[in-house]
């Protein structure tokens, strides 16, 4: 086991999986001899070479486009969309190309393309570069959406994202780059848990709390500060947006009876209301109280100075968690 940061984890990832397969190659820009923006990829051009850790122009279009040639040519593509908010430029080749094209030839086609994305706010940066857009892709039929907490999950995760025959959208908190954890890197794929899967970070009794990303951090820290007040909650990591694991997050939910769902996108149409709605479908004769719902709040991605009356924070979820125990009196909380 090292300790590893999740960037320096996804760093691994990528390099185990390029040694074992001279097929994957890396597009991105600033991502070669930079090494990235947040210096990812560092030191894997001079490794592997500029043929296969390629610096493209500053064209998401033309990069994603440029994978999907590959992919078709028998090439496992790894590319790097440099912020969350750059990816909307490709958007027509991710959703209209990459999702549909192993449908649209009848199984023929495989697109074996992972779509890495550096996602979500809390690093004081504008618009563009703190985005959440991760429901535009959970609601396209034909990706994978996967979302890493931790820097083991981030590094066996990015390698079975590469393996997969499917297209991934791999989405990457940054402002976890720098967080640190014990890693496996000689993790067998075989034995890790399927990428479909949550994670039950936390097991508790009184209420659960399901999230992913940065936010199972926040989601681990609110289980720890109600301890003190006689609470249990169970922290669900998604781990999957899509697909989603319901019956994991179904099981959790009938233990406790309450759920409080959160994540940074905005609420309207969120990934939220589908576990909500999901949640509601599969469990409603076992909810104690009406799901709650933390989120981002409904207004493009604020300047750096509001950035923190914009993330959900502690107190955001703790004051979720009141209002399904019918606690609301006891915290106050500026939403």
């Amino acid at each position: 086991m090292s300790a590893l940061t999740l960037g320096a984890a996804i760093n691994a990832g990528l390099t185990r999986a390029m040694a074992d397969d001279e097929r994957v190659l890396l597009m991105g820009e600033d991502i070669g001899k930079l090494g990235g923006v947040f210096r990812v990829t560092d030191g894997l051009q001079a490794r592997f070479g500029p043929q296969r850790v390629i610096d493209t122009p500053l064209a998401e279009a033309g990069i994603v486009g440029t994978a999907v040639g590959l992919a078709l040519r028998g090439y496992r593509p790894v590319v790097e969309i440099q912020f969350d908010g750059f990816v909307y430029p490709a958007f027509d080749q991710i959703v209209c190309q990459v999702a549909k094209l192993h449908y649209r030839s009848n199984g023929r086609i495989r697109m074996p393309l992972v779509i890495r994305i550096p996602w979500a706010g809390g690093v004081g940066a504008a618009e563009h570069h703190s985005e959440s857009p991760e429901a535009y892709f959970v609601h396209t039929p034909g990706l994978r959406v996967v979302a890493a907490s931790t820097p083991q999950d981030a590094y066996v995760m990015l390698r079975q994202a590469v393996a997969s025959d499917d297209p991934v959208v791999f989405l990457e908190p940054k402002r976890l780059y720098h967080s640190k954890g014990e890693v496996d890197p000689d993790a067998d794929l075989a034995d890790a848990p399927p990428l479909h899967l949550a994670r039950v970070a936390r097991e508790g009794t009184d209420a659960t709390i399901v999230t992913y990303g940065a936010l199972v951090g926040t989601a681990l820290d609110a289980a720890l500060a109600v301890e003190d007040e006689g609470l249990s909650l169970e922290v669900i990591d998604l781990r999957s947006l899509s697909p989603m694991d319901l019956t994991t997050v179904a099981a959790s939910v009938r233990k406790t009876g309450r759920v409080v769902v959160a994540h940074e996108a905005a609420r309207q149409a969120g990934v939220g209301a589908e576990i909500v709605a999901s949640i509601t479908e599969r469990c409603f004769h076992h909810l104690e109280a009406p799901p709650e719902r933390v989120t981002g709040h409904d207004i493009p991605y604020p300047p750096s100075k509001l950035e923190k009356h914009h993330v959900p924070d502690l107190d955001r979820i703790l004051y979720g968690v009141d209002k399904v125990l019918d606690r609301t009196g006891e915290r106050e909380v500026v939403l």
